[in-house]
Order: structure tokens, then sequence, then C-alpha cells
């Protein structure tokens, strides 16, 4: 946290001279504006021709200043974003507020574990990893947390996380340059349907035309200001209303290549300064440096192509402002422009969905990074290829490190753990931090533990679902469809499962049975991983196969009238009930 605070006050010192810099050139800005116009007034009194040199030179002055005027405003709202970043993390390590996108719309019931672990919504483990700030970052963070990588994916990952971990402020700007004008699905789909339309010809002949009445426009205007003689002035209008007829002819082809691109120039700015950040960094690690070589095509610049699309969005998006259309009577700015965009997508439209997938990946390592950079005593996994998992002191990241409860865990080669516990001892959680360290091995991060040697398997879990009301289904007709497809999934590949309390909506009967033979099922599949249950009959499941099945448990013990938890993990079944002395303490029975 100290990093983050050292970081603000950098920023809030950058902050402050670049506001007195920013308020001196407003008043530099005034003072050129005022002179010029005592200056032009000067100038149209009989005498004073010589006037329009010191004119020239304040005109020049004037537009300098403002060109440095704009530079010194980014600079500023990006140290402004800045400093929001790191507030927000600063808050977030303190157990405040977290101010981050916390992914519900990536919720997914039939996913075969991210519902059950609480990958995606309120307080979810993408909520506190998310630092990702484009529409792009935000889906293929989701994606790599719902994917399973290859072991040489996994290893080149784990480079590419180590290298970006110190790069704190790479990390940093790339966030706040997503901060300063947030895109949207809206205004991304409507870009790449954009990219995709490539039915429209360059009108090449009418921007001809264009140019020939303006040059002849422009000579005959300086002939009548130098002639007397009236015919070039009418001359002048009427090829000013022949700019404006081309303008027509093309008006349909415009308010098309317009369509729901407002602001898209500003979104797109942003993209440029993402990927020119991008391109400017040093990477080492294989990975990296193929996203950024993918940047690369040819003679096409990424940033600087989208910078250009940019500009002409924003040229674009005046053309139904009054002054424009005035404008396109002496110069075709639109026409010109239009053609520009024409040969900008036949040129680059093919490129610009894998460009912006570079922007999501980065963000999606960032946020890893991140995560990697706030958790120093996390370890990544070696990988083996003998099916073992080997976790030591292993805990759940989301649980604050003060009161976490870490435990070692061992699984060989397909072993499978029967679970017991009384209520709220931890077997729960303790599935979920299994689960979720298991994934985090598998996209290449850091885990909560201070060693691990990990055989990455598919995570399959079946621990929280609900009654499907628009299916018509029953819990237990829910829970028996995701059984069926773990099941499905240990015919293709071993995986690893984590079964909580399974067949909760039977009778005890049907539910002990049902759990037994579910059991021998993952034994004759070779599953690897772990059942949690409160019927202490199907732990003697584990006499069947001695050297596969074999039973944990989680204890409680009663000390001076109290239920006390220790929630670490022990060989054997769980004795100790508490239900009924809780129930009891409570005034219940």
């Amino acid at each position: 946290m100290e990093e983050y605070e050292e970081i603000s006050v950098r920023h809030t010192n950058d902050l402050e001279d670049l506001t007195k810099k920013y308020n001196l050139i407003s008043g530099v800005r005034l003072l050129f504006a005022l002179t010029f116009a005592i200056n032009l007034y000067f100038y149209f009194q009989p005498g004073n021709t010589f006037l329009i040199i010191p004119l020239i030179v304040l005109a020049v002055a004037f537009l300098l200043a403002v060109r440095v005027h704009q530079n010194v405003a980014w600079k500023k709202k990006l140290t402004i974003a800045l400093l929001k970043v790191n507030s927000d993390e600063i808050n977030y390590l303190k157990g405040k507020d977290c101010a981050f996108e916390n992914g519900a719309e990536f919720i997914n019931t039939h996913h075969p574990y991210s519902y059950d672990l609480d990958f995606f919504g309120e307080h979810s483990f993408y909520h506190n990893l998310n630092r990702t700030s484009t529409r792009m970052g935000k889906h293929h963070l989701a994606s790599t947390l719902l994917s399973f990588q290859s072991p040489d994916e996994i290893i080149k990952t784990q480079e590419s996380i180590r290298e970006l971990e110190p790069k704190i402020d790479t990390r940093q700007e790339i966030m706040a340059l997503g901060k300063i004008k947030p895109d949207c699905e809206e205004s991304y789909n409507a870009l790449i349907r954009w990219s995709r339309n490539g039915n429209s010809d360059s009108p090449k002949a009418t921007v001809l035309a264009a140019y020939i009445t303006s040059g002849l426009l422009l000579a005959s205007i300086f002939v009548y200001f130098y002639t007397p003689l009236e015919i070039f002035g009418n001359v002048s209008f009427l090829l000013f209303l022949l700019n404006l007829v081309l303008l027509g002819t093309q008006i349909k082809k415009i308010q098309a290549e317009i369509i729901n691109s407002s602001e898209i120039d500003k979104v797109l700015k942003q993209y440029s300064f993402i990927l020119e950040k991008i391109e400017e960094e040093h990477f080492e690690s294989s990975q990296l440096l193929a996203l950024k070589k993918e940047l690369q095509t040819g003679n096409l610049n990424a940033s600087r192509k989208i910078e250009q699309l940019s500009r002409l969005f924003a040229k674009m998006d005046h053309v139904q402002n009054i002054l424009a259309v005035l404008v396109n009577g002496f110069f075709p700015l639109h026409i010109t422009t239009l053609d520009s965009l024409i040969k900008w997508r036949n040129e680059c439209a093919t490129h610009i969905s894998q460009w912006f997938d570079v922007i999501g990946k980065i963000e999606a390592l960032n946020s890893l990074a991140n995560f990697a950079h706030n958790n120093p005593t996390y370890v990544y996994p070696r990988l083996n290829e003998n099916q073992v998992i080997n976790f030591k002191d292993l805990g759940h990241p989301l649980i604050n490190q003060k009161i976490r409860v870490n435990n070692d865990v061992t699984f060989d080669s397909h072993s499978f753990f029967i679970l017991t516990g009384s209520n709220m001892s931890g077997k729960s959680t303790f599935l979920r931090t299994l689960g979720i360290n298991m994934v985090l091995t598998s996209i290449g991060a850091p885990v909560c533990a201070t060693e691990a040697n990990v055989h990455p398997l598919p995570v399959l879990v079946s621990m929280r679902l609900s009654d499907s009301l628009n299916e018509s289904e029953s819990y237990f007709f829910a829970e028996v469809k995701r059984l069926k497809k773990i099941m499905k999934s240990l015919e293709n590949a071993t995986g690893f499962v984590l079964l909580d309390e399974i067949l909760r909506g039977t009778n005890s009967d049907d539910k002990r049975s049902g759990t037994i033979e579910v059991i021998r099922k993952m034994v004759a599949k070779k599953a690897i991983g772990m059942i949690a249950t409160h019927d202490l009959e199907v732990c003697n499941t584990s006499n069947e196969h001695p050297d596969i099945l074999e039973n944990k448990c989680f204890e409680v013990e009663i000390v001076n009238n109290e239920l006390v938890f220790d929630y670490k993990l022990r060989e054997g079944i769980c004795r100790n009930k508490s239900a009924t002395f809780l129930m009891e303490k409570m005034g219940v029975i």
C-alpha cells in the first residue's frame, strides 16, 4: 500500500504543476488574442499596412499556444485518471468499497465452475481481480477466467505476468488511458459493424470534381476582389452552390459512415494512446512480444492508424453542423473525408479486431500482474505430468490474510477425498479454495500458497445450483443434470471434481445411496477431487478403494460453552457435531 501512496503523492505534485502551467498558458492565449484584436483594429486604419507582419506572428503564436494548451490539458486529464487509479487501489487494499466492475454480465449458471466458485458478481473473484478499463479488457479477463490453457501456454503466461508485475507505471497508465473516455459495448459493436461494411466505393470522380470547383472558386474570389467585374462574384456564388450540390450527391454515403458513431472519435483516440503505450514498451517474454508484433503488419502501425481513424470520424461528426456545410461550399471537407474513410477501411478493416484484441489481452494480463503485485507471498505453481496436485499452506485469495487459515493438501494420481465436518466448519470454503487455486494455476497466475506442484486439470464443480423456474426444473433435476455433465466430461479426460452435499433435493436414503454411487463412478472414471458430505455412512465407501478413496475432515470443539472452529484439515472422519448444540444455545429447541 505504501508504494501506491508514494505514487499518489508524485501524481498530486504533477497535477499541481500542470494546473499552474495550464492557467499560465490560458493567460498567454488570452493576451495573444487581445493583442491580435488591437493590431487588427489599427491595421484597417490608413497607413498601418506594416502591421500585417505582427498580425501573422500573433496568429501563429496563438495557434502554437492553443496546441501547447491542448497538450497540457491532456496531460492533466491523464494525471487525474492516474490519481483515481491509485486511490481506488489504496481503498481496495484498506478494505473499503471495491471501485472496479464486478463482471455480473458474465454470470453463467451452466458453466462448469464459475457460478459455483463465485467468479462473477458483487464481491466475486472477478470484482477483486479486475483492473481493466476497456470493453475488450473486461471480456478478455472474463474469457481468461473461464478458459483452460495447455501447460506450454501456462508457462508463457506465467512469464508474461512476472514481466508485467514490476511495470506498475506502465500498467497503471494503460488503465488510466482507458478511464479518461470510457467506451461501451454499443460503440465497440458499431465500430466493428462499420469495419465489416465493405460495400461502399470510393467517390474518386466526385472528389476530383470537388477539387476542381473549389480551385476555380478560390481563383474567381481572388479575381473578384481585385477587379471591378461583377461576373466573377456571380461565378463564385455558382461554384459555391455547385460544391454544395456535389456534397448532396454523397450525403447518404456520408450518413451511412457516421451511423452510431457519436463520440466514437474520442474512444478511438483512447485506443490509439493505449496501443502506442504497448508499442513503445520493451518486452522480453515470448507471449508479450507476440502480442506486440500483432500491432505491426507490414507498413501498418496500429496506434497511428487508429489515431488517423479517430481524426476522420471527428471530421465526419460535424456534417449536420450548418457551419460545416458552409465550409463544404468552399472546400470539399466531407467528400474528401468520406474518400479517406473508405480507403482506410479497405486498407485496415481486417486488422481492427486483431488490434483491439491485443488491448484486451494486455489488460487481462495487467489485471493478473496487479494481483501478483498485491500478493507478493503467492507462488507460481510448478507443473508436472504425473497427475499430482500438491499445495502447501493453501488459502482462499479473497480471505484477508490476517484471519485466513491455510492448509496443506496433496492429491496423488486418481485420489479422491470424502470430506466431513459440522456446519460452519469450513468444508464449502475449502472446496472453493481448491477450485479457485486450480483455476489460477490453469491460467498462469500465482496461487495463494507457499508451495505448489500441480498437474493442471479442468475444474468441474457442483456446489450451488438453484431451481430453474424458467425451464420448470426442480433443484434436484438441475443437480442431476450438472452431475451428468461432469460424468460426460470425465469420459473425455481426467478432471478435478468438487462436489458439495449433492442430491439435497431428495430423501436421506436416496441421498446416501446416490452419493455413494456417484463416488464409485468417480473412482471408476479416475477423477481427482473431493466431495463434502454430512452423512458419515458415506465415508465407509473408502473401505472399498483404500488406495484411492481417503477421508478428510474439519472438526469443531465446544470450549466454555462456545463452538470453536480451527478450520484445519485433518485425516479421518468428523466425530463432533454442532447443529443440536447451536440450536439449543440460540433457543431454537
